[in-house]
């Protein structure tokens, strides 16, 4: 029998042992931005400003992306994969999405071992 989640409209995130979803954030264009984590209350949180905000493991506390920089990500859209375990965000950045200043967190590619910085 099929996982409801996989079948009813109903939003039911599966929430791994930390309490935890992966979340995928691009632009309008599909252009990937960041991959960040979630738990209730940031999804929540998201829901209820329209603007994300995520779980930081490293803080150990919710973090809405832009809270020191501006850098906010406006959400556009929200959607979650077919058994609710991964968020896809759909977000306008009001600027970089890196903490580096990088557009997004994805500015290098793997070269063997070496890591090359994309224009």
């Amino acid at each position: 029998m099929a996982d409801p989640r996989e079948t009813e409209l109903r939003l039911d995130p599966k929430y791994d042992a930390a309490g935890l979803v992966t979340a995928v954030v691009t632009d309008r264009a599909g252009a990937l931005l960041m991959v960040a984590h979630m738990n209730a209350d940031a999804l929540a949180a998201t829901q209820a400003t329209g603007e994300a905000t995520f779980w930081s493991r490293s803080r150990a506390r919710l973090w809405k992306k832009g809270e020191s920089s501006g850098n906010v990500l406006r959400v556009v859209e929200m959607r979650i994969d077919c058994d609710q375990d991964a968020l896809w965000i759909i977000a306008d950045p009001a600027g970089p999405a890196c903490h580096t200043g990088a557009t997004s967190c994805f500015y290098r590619r793997i070269d063997g071992t070496r890591l090359v910085p994309i224009g």
